[in-house]
Order: structure tokens, then C-alpha cells, then sequence
């Protein structure tokens, strides 16, 4: 069963900046390979529906929320099975608990489609971490 932990949230200042960590595990014991899975960062803020943030495909590409671009980083490091969502210039409204998400099989992350469409795809989901940017 491949699981997703994330770490590295914490509260900041508005101008700081947090470095967030999602482990995946099981995917030895599973029929899909990390190497291969689409990855990505949600967040849900109180009262609001879960939104797109950031996501890396297999081959690097990348694709970023307009009201992140330019500020955040998603990265991955495929031997550690290990993703990164480096967060610089944080302001309040980037306050929301964080989700890392997977791609279970090699079908790609889809960038072209909309965040809704491509949120659809991801089927294994971390428990979260919380980020709190105070003014």
C-alpha cells in the first residue's frame, strides 16, 4: 500500500518561508513506481474546496496555481522517494492545510487539463500538514 507523509509546516511571519517534505512509502511492495507517478501539492484552507498548488510529472515538467507562481518550487528526489514544496514570500492567505498527492500508475499528471480535471487523477493522499502565515 504506498502511504505519503508529509512534514515541515509550521506558523511563519508573512515574508518567510517554509520548506515542505513528502515521503512516499510502499511503492516496492506495489505495481507502481515512483519514478514513474505524477506528484503533487494541494490545499485546503477552512470553509474552501481543495485546490491545485503545484505538480511535477515524471519527466520534471512542471505546473504551478497563478497565485503561487513565481514564489513556490515543487521538486522531487526520485532516490529518496521524497517531494519538496519550498514556499518563499508567504502571505496570510497562503494559510491552508497541506496535501501531497500521487498518482497511482504511470498515466501522467494531464497539465494540460484544468486543476479540476487534474485533481481527479490523483487516487493516494497524505493526512496533511498545516501552514499558518501570519501578517
Amino acid at each position: 500500500q504506498v502511504q505519503l507523509v508529509e512534514s515541515g509546516g509550521g506558523s511563519v511571519q508573512a515574508g518567510g518561508s517554509l520548506r515542505l517534505s513528502c515521503v512516499a512509502s510502499g511503492y516496492g511492495n506495489s505495481i507502481y513506481s515512483y519514478n514513474n507517478s505524477c506528484m503533487g501539492w494541494f490545499r485546503q484552507a477552512p470553509g474552501t474546496e481543495r485546490e491545485g498548488v503545484a505538480g511535477i510529472d515524471s519527466d520534471g515538467t512542471t505546473r504551478y496555481a497563478d497565485s503561487v507562481k513565481g514564489r513556490f518550487t515543487i521538486s522531487r528526489d526520485n532516490a529518496k522517494n521524497t517531494l519538496y514544496l519550498r514556499m518563499n514570500s508567504l502571505k496570510p492567505e497562503d494559510t491552508a492545510v497541506y496535501f501531497c498527492a500521487a498518482v497511482l500508475g504511470a498515466y501522467g499528471c494531464g497539465f494540460e487539463d484544468s486543476w479540476s480535471v487534474i485533481f481527479t487523477r490523483f487516487g493516494r493522499w497524505g493526512q496533511g500538514t498545516q501552514v499558518t502565515v501570519s501578517s
